[in-house]
């Protein structure tokens, strides 16, 4: 379950690049986690001849970041070398077979990472999820396992999401059981909050039982969507960190607005992960951002309205304070109160007016420079 700070480590690690239609930013987060465990994958042109193809991966560590860090390096290569994945590719590729060649990648990194632990210094204690997608010319391979999750959106809405692999999940507890296990504050054995996930050997040593029958098993959903040009607009890979205070019509809503406003991918996923901070997530965060040619493009109107928020905000931020007069000047969370029992318009859909907590905070520091370190991180602990 993991340690907290006294207050949370908001550096970020940012990327981008673009390719093969595609643009992409991602953004990390340690937060108020005392260890970084999260890791990602971005790769746009595939290694074996597979030039049109990119892969896009965030891993959740958890109990040690030892394997999420190995699978960022080398899940991708485990993948596309494998003989069933190369198979699938000698001719006209199915879609059944490409997923047959993921799920086999999946599995042969996960007994290679037993090996090496084993050799290196007894069983590795670490596991992580992955969730990731393998864009293809013709199809986008959606690949779970474990809690984080991926969405499209096409057309306006949310089109697809993977499913989080949770031990109170029927099918997820029954496996459990099978292996002798139990499911107890929905939790596999009482500890582990995931039912799928890479590593966590711990929970893989039932005798009689395949890799995939254990109370946790490597084993990835793979679903295959056919894309549609045009109609998709982006794709969203992240951790739980993200998805414990956004829902996924929220979080897609939110990229929607971000998106005609800016067209920096990295500046987008740094709001994003800033907001989950601001909604109250304790986790490390990590998001990887995606668009298609069909994403939504900047509008010079909701570029005007952003500013006219911005600008509106402010002006609030300066009345608060000084209606106070005598009493001094209101701490940040006795501003963002204030603000939050206001009817205000126009504000980022599904972010709200946590989406908006850095606008206000540098108005804020600005007019109260004096300001304690103390009050800063008790509010951002307590938002409103």
């Amino acid at each position: 379950m993991g340690a907290f700070l006294d207050k949370p480590k908001m550096e970020k690690y940012n990327s981008r690049g673009e390719g093969n239609d595609l643009k992409y930013g991602l953004s990390s987060m340690q937060g108020w986690r005392v260890e970084m465990e999260d890791a990602h994958t971005a790769v746009i042109g595939l290694p074996h001849g597979l030039d049109p193809w990119s892969f896009f991966a965030v891993y959740d560590g958890h109990a040690g970041s030892q394997v999420a860090k190995y699978c960022c390096e080398h899940l991708l290569e485990h993948i596309t070398s494998n003989s069933d994945f190369q198979s699938a590719l000698q001719e006209d590729p199915s879609v059944d077979s490409v997923k047959n060649g993921i799920r086999t990648g999946f599995l042969q990194i996960d007994e290679h990472m037993r090996t090496i632990s084993e050799k290196k210094h007894g069983v590795d204690r670490s596991g992580s999820t992955a969730v990731g997608v393998m864009i293809a010319p013709s199809h986008t391979y959606f690949i779970n396992c474990g809690d984080s999750r991926g969405i499209l959106s096409r057309g306006g809405a949310v089109h697809f999401f993977t499913q989080d692999h949770k031990p109170s999940n029927p099918l997820e507890k029954e496996r459990i059981q099978n292996a002798g296990g139990s499911v107890m504050i929905q939790r596999v054995n009482g500890s582990l909050a995931v039912s799928r996930a890479l590593g966590d050997f711990d929970y893989k040593c039932v005798h009689g039982k395949g890799p995939t029958e254990q109370l946790v098993s490597p084993e990835p959903e793979v679903y295959a969507i056919e894309r549609c040009e045009g109609e998709d607009e982006f794709i969203i890979l992240a951790c739980d960190g993200i998805w414990d205070v956004m829902a996924n019509e929220e979080l897609c809503d939110f990229v929607r607005s971000r998106l005609e406003v800016t067209d920096d991918l990295e500046r987008v996923s740094n709001e994003i992960v800033d907001t989950c901070l601001y909604k109250g997530s304790r986790d490390n965060m990590s998001v990887v951002l995606i668009c298609f040619p069909g994403a939504p493009k900047v509008s010079p109107e909701a570029v005007k309205r952003e500013a006219e928020l911005d600008k509106y905000l402010e002006g609030r931020v300066e009345e608060i304070i000084k209606k106070q007069g005598d009493e001094g000047v209101p701490d940040l969370v006795h501003v963002m109160r204030t603000l939050a029992s206001e009817s205000i318009p126009n504000l980022p859909p599904g972010g709200e007016l946590a989406s908006k907590r850095s606008v206000i905070e540098a108005v804020y520091n600005k007019l109260n420079p004096y300001r304690s370190d103390d009050t800063d991180s008790a509010s951002t602990d307590d938002m409103w």
